[in-house]
């Protein structure tokens, strides 16, 4: 079936019990077994809950997995892949990931023993560079967040793959529906199902996608051990936003590629980030192993001051940590998504004082248009002209 019709029609859309068109909530804490001899399919709702399975049962088919791990948000997702290593061993991480995957990886994981090498993953040759004995992943965003870099994931396969290591993804921004790492080779995918997935900015939740049964049994033993899992009512409201991901994403990836195109001829902007320009360093990658260019894209005001001032004329997004939604969200990386990075480090991958981020919502084009424009028109209005 097409993307579009798997999304409406996981395999457990129907209660094979009254019939109902929506799986039931299943609020449950505990189970009884019926037989000491026969431990029942569920037992306790940390280890396994029939809304959160419906949920990562279809999690597992979209993006092509043996198995799919429901967790409590997107960083819970990635802390518990990264709970497969241990105190020795080394990863290698592009430069340029979330803040919060920073932090986790530089002040928690350093603390347990666990190296990274940040490195700019778009040039295989450096990551092939920071291969050590001990390595055994890589962790890659492509694209990456705030500045969109695109990382050739099949480049990073064969690395991984003559090294013997893990090859780790977030998908978050594309979603399963416009790129599917596990299909060109990679490991295992991890979401902050919070965002597309989600698509309503009313969920937490993160999911982790594995290719190999094996590696799913290993998974699922630290989930259970940890205990992060989604919570039932989540769950189910996660399976609900998945039904309407291809539209959703379709219509805000319109919006995005004709404002990304208008920004660029802007004056008052110096830059634009976004995959699905021609100029963009990674585009020809980009689209060699994605269907689409998402609906998030950034843009560099220059200065803070301009970031500031431009924050408080625009009207419609909301100016706020998130992406992916219903409706568009600003986000300034340097005071927000990735604050708990250095300044020193966080201007060295490009993450400016000036760059906002905007995720794009279902506004439509027209208005959402009019009301950069004011922005960046007061913006210019009010700072000194050079």
């Amino acid at each position: 079936m097409e993307f579009a019709t798997r999304l409406i029609h996981p395999g457990k859309e129907i209660d094979p019990v009254t019939g109902a068109s929506s799986v039931p909530i299943f609020l449950a804490s505990t189970y009884h077994h019926a037989s000491l001899d026969e431990p029942p399919a569920f037992d306790y709702a940390r280890s396994g809950n029939p809304t959160r399975a419906a949920l990562e049962e279809a999690a597992a088919q979209l993006e092509g997995g043996a198995a799919a791990f429901a967790f409590s948000s997107g960083m819970a997702a990635i802390a518990s892949v990264l709970m497969l290593f241990s105190a020795g061993d080394h990863l290698i991480a592009s430069e340029d990931v979330y803040g919060g995957t920073y932090r986790l990886l530089t002040t928690v994981l350093a603390r347990l023993g666990i190296a990274t090498t940040f490195v700019d993953t778009t040039d295989p040759e450096r990551v092939a560079a920071a291969v050590r004995p001990n390595t055994k992943a890589l962790y890659i965003e492509t694209p990456s967040n705030p500045t969109l870099k695109i990382t050739d994931l099949r480049a990073m396969v064969a690395i991984a793959r003559r090294h013997g290591l893990l090859t780790i993804v977030d998908n978050t921004f594309l979603t399963p529906y416009r790129q599917r790492p596990l299909e060109l080779g990679c490991d295992i995918v991890v979401h902050s199902a919070t965002k597309f997935l989600s698509g309503h900015s009313d969920v937490v939740a993160g999911l982790a996608v594995v290719r190999d049964p094996e590696l799913g049994r290993r998974l699922y033993a630290v989930q259970n051990a940890v205990g992060a899992v989604l919570g039932v009512q989540d769950s189910w409201l996660l399976l609900r936003g998945l039904k309407t991901l291809k539209v959703r994403l379709d219509q805000a990836e319109r919006t995005a590629a004709q404002l990304a195109a208008w920004l660029k001829t802007h004056p008052a902007v110096q830059r634009v980030y976004y995959p699905g320009l021609s100029d963009h360093p990674g585009h020809a990658t980009h689209r060699a192993q994605a269907t689409g260019d998402g609906a998030v894209l950034a843009f560099d005001l220059g200065s803070a001051e301009a970031v500031r001032r431009f924050v408080q004329a625009v009207r419609l997004p909301l100016v706020a940590v998130s992406l992916g939604a219903v409706e568009s969200i600003l986000t300034y990386p340097a005071r927000m998504s990735h604050a708990a990075m250095p300044s020193e480090v966080r201007r060295a991958r490009g993450i400016g004082d000036g760059l906002l981020r905007l995720s794009v919502g279902l506004e439509a084009l027209e208005d959402l248009q009019a009301d950069l424009a004011q922005a960046l028109e007061a913006t210019s209005a009010a700072l000194p002209q050079r």
